[in-house]
């Protein structure tokens, strides 16, 4: 459909996209050259002229692209912010222009093609069918959280008797490794220090080393995955060499009154299983909430099929894959390496994006329907319980998520939380026992 007024034709090329062609009479070109050329006059520098008095033609044969190109860039903005307030377009990115320059005695003609937030229309989503997991906490749960934490007290120590390595074992050990008959500075290492069964190395590496003894060597081929970060080892085979340094085995703490004296604020073994009790209760609540806002999203994304933004899927991709690369880092990958496994995952990554993105969209579209709003006392006091959990003074939060530009995204935040729960109080919620494996942590 095209939309013609005066100055501008408006098409629509989807419903994401439109684009605003512009033609704009050379009388209005013209005025816009000579206020161009009047500025750049007050500047200009021409041998055997003073500064400012320089005369129109000879500014014409210095500065002639100076001009238009400022004359080009004020008539593109005027025109085409005019354009999107009196036509009422709320463009979601900077347009792309397509101009071909100002000719003499002719109209200055460009196209700007701009990206627009889609038509959202939610529905079904009162009385929506949900299943909630019950929560409960049995005293198995809280033996298997007991044993997590005896591993964080865990020490190591030497091996209660001659024997090999088996998994769990920490070990210290040289290795080098070769691809292509080549050795590679970047697959050895002198004294590397390793859990035997971490999955830290390529699969298959710690299995190796199982079963080897103290001063032992051994050589051994690898391959690796398909789809491992640096393209030029994915799914080859390497020949790898180790020599075992030193093995200890963990040792862990027994359970008992005198484990407990560990925690100040417990004096029995009773009080520290009734505040796992509680915490466990805590983490299965917010685990019983996560699942049902999963539900909820799921439910909206495949009951709404519309086209979304290129450019918020483009944003939200970067974010992800920005977010993948510093996980990675943090668990002891290199910059570059983490770079380019982030990079692997960017085809699903996309595909994730676009459901983030449609998500984003219908939790606005149901605020605005259902008017839910934020107020800035809200936002204020979760700043301050923020700021409370991070130990922190609440104007240093709030100045670094002001500089952070992230104010904004806590406003969004809790009205996120306000719409899932009038989703939730209007839905037909069924209880569910929570999957078995649910407090498990990794």
């Amino acid at each position: 459909m095209t939309e013609t007024t005066t100055a501008v034709q408006i098409e629509e090329i989807s419903p994401v996209q439109k684009k605003l062609s512009f033609d704009i009479p050379w009388e209005d070109v013209k005025k816009e050259l000579e206020t161009a050329y009047r500025q750049v006059g007050k500047k200009a520098h021409v041998k055997g002229f003073r500064q400012g008095k320089v005369p129109r033609k000879v500014l014409e044969v210095y500065y002639k692209g100076q001009a238009e190109e400022e004359a080009v860039t004020n008539l593109v903005n005027r025109h085409y912010w005019d354009a999107l307030q009196a036509h009422d377009i709320q463009a979601v990115a900077q347009p792309v222009i397509d101009q071909k320059g100002i000719e003499p005695d002719k109209s200055f003609s460009f196209t700007a093609t701009v990206e627009v937030e889609p038509l959202v229309e939610p529905k079904d989503y009162v009385g929506m069918e949900l299943e909630r997991q019950e929560v409960s906490v049995l005293d198995e749960d809280i033996d298997r959280r007991i044993e997590q934490i005896r591993e964080m007290f865990a020490t190591l120590g030497e091996l209660s008797s001659e024997r090999a390595i088996a998994h769990g074992d920490f070990v210290t050990l040289d290795f080098e490794g070769s691809l292509d008959g080549v050795a590679r500075d970047e697959m050895k290492a002198d004294g590397y220090f390793l859990e035997v069964g971490s999955g830290r190395f390529i699969p298959g590496f710690e299995d190796q080393l199982i079963g080897m003894s103290k001063e032992e060597e051994k050589e051994f081929p690898i391959t690796f995955p398909a789809e491992y970060g640096a393209p030029e080892m994915a799914g080859k085979e390497a020949i790898f060499k180790v020599k075992i340094r030193d093995i200890r085995e963990k040792k862990l703490p027994e359970v008992n009154e005198d484990f407990v004296k560990n925690f100040d604020k417990f004096e029995n073994m009773e009080e520290f299983r009734a505040d796992l009790r509680k915490s466990l209760g805590g983490e299965a609540e917010a685990r019983s909430r996560a699942a049902l806002r999963d539900q909820i999203l799921d439910k909206l994304v495949t009951a709404h099929d519309f086209e979304i933004p290129p450019s918020f899927q483009d944003r939200q991709v970067i974010l992800m894959m920005g977010d993948l690369q510093r996980s990675l880092m943090a668990k002891g990958m290199a910059k570059e390496q983490a770079a380019r496994q982030a990079f692997s995952q960017l085809e699903r990554m996309r595909e994730e994006a676009k459901k983030v993105v449609k998500s984003i969209l219908l939790l606005k579209k149901i605020a605005q329907l259902e008017t839910i709003d934020v107020g800035d006392e809200e936002v204020e006091a979760r700043i301050r319980e923020l700021a409370e959990k991070r130990g922190m003074p609440v104007e240093t939060l709030k100045q670094q998520l002001e500089e952070e530009e992230r104010v904004e995204d806590i406003r969004l935040e809790l009205r996120n939380e306000k719409v899932f729960e009038f989703i939730i109080e209007r839905g037909k919620i069924t209880p569910v026992a929570a999957p078995a494996d649910a407090g498990e942590v990794a």
